[in-house]
C-alpha cells in the first residue's frame, strides 16, 4: 500500500465545473469547495442513476437487485470519508425529500405511511460511505486484494444496519431476513467486487501518470 494518504477523486486532473473554476477564482478557498460541491453532487447523482437499474430475482421478490450498492460504495471509495458521506446524506436526503432517487424510482421514507424496508439500507449506505473511504485514504484501494478486502468491509457495514432494519419493519424473523436481505444477494456482491477490484488499482496508476506528465 502507498504511504501518500489520500482518496482518488480528489487527486484526478479532470476538467470538472470546478476545475474550469479553479483560475477564475485563483485557487482560493472557493475553488476547492466548489469542487467538493461538484464531487458531493456526482457522486449522489451517480448512485441515484445506479438505483434505476433495477430487477427482481424469482427467488427474491422482497428486495431488489440494483447497482445501488456498487455506487455507493465507488462513491465511498474514490471520494474519501468526508466527501463520500456527503454525498451519501445527499442523496438519502433528496430520496426523502420526495425526488425519485432511490430504487426504481421511489421516494420518501415511508413512501405509503408505513416505514421503508430499505431504510437500515440507505442508512448503512452512509455509514460504509464513511468506512470504505476512511480505508480508501490510507491506500487500500491500491491493490486488488486491499480493494477486496474494503470492499468486503463495506458491503458488511451495509447487510449489519440493513438486514435487521429489514426484519422489523417487515415483520420477518432474522434468518428469513439475513437469506433475502443478505445471502441471496453474496453472487450478485462477488461480481461488483471483483470488478472494482480490477479498475480501482488501474485508476490509481493512470491518475499517477497522468499526475507525472503534468
Amino acid at each position: 500500500m502507498t504511504s501518500q494518504p489520500g482518496a482518488l477523486a480528489p487527486r484526478v486532473p479532470a476538467a470538472t465545473l470546478a476545475d474550469v473554476a479553479i483560475p477564475a477564482l485563483g485557487g482560493t478557498q472557493a475553488a476547492r469547495w466548489l469542487r467538493a460541491a461538484v464531487l458531493v453532487a456526482g457522486g449522489a447523482a451517480l448512485t441515484a442513476i445506479s438505483a434505476q437499474i433495477v430487477w427482481f430475482a424469482p427467488w427474491n421478490p422482497l428486495v431488489p437487485y440494483t447497482l445501488q450498492t456498487a455506487s455507493v460504495l465507488l462513491v465511498g471509495t474514490a471520494l474519501g470519508w468526508r466527501l463520500g458521506v456527503a454525498s451519501m446524506v445527499l442523496y438519502v436526503a433528496l430520496g426523502a425529500a420526495g425526488l425519485g432517487f432511490f430504487a426504481d424510482g421511489s421516494s420518501g421514507l415511508a413512501p405509503d405511511g408505513a416505514l421503508r424496508g430499505s431504510i437500515g439500507y440507505l442508512g448503512g449506505f452512509i455509514l460504509a460511505g464513511a468506512l470504505v473511504g476512511w480505508l480508501a485514504e490510507r491506500g487500500w484501494d491500491r491493490s486488488p486484494a486491499s480493494t477486496i478486502g474494503l470492499m468486503v468491509l463495506g458491503n458488511l457495514v451495509i447487510y449489519a444496519v440493513g438486514v435487521p432494519v429489514l426484519a422489523a419493519v417487515i415483520g420477518l424473523d432474522l434468518p428469513t431476513a439475513v437469506q433475502v436481505g443478505a445471502l441471496d444477494f453474496v453472487p450478485w456482491d462477488a461480481i461488483k467486487i471483483a470488478a472494482a477490484a480490477a479498475l480501482l488499482p488501474l485508476a490509481w496508476r493512470a491518475v499517477g501518470s497522468g499526475a507525472a506528465r503534468r
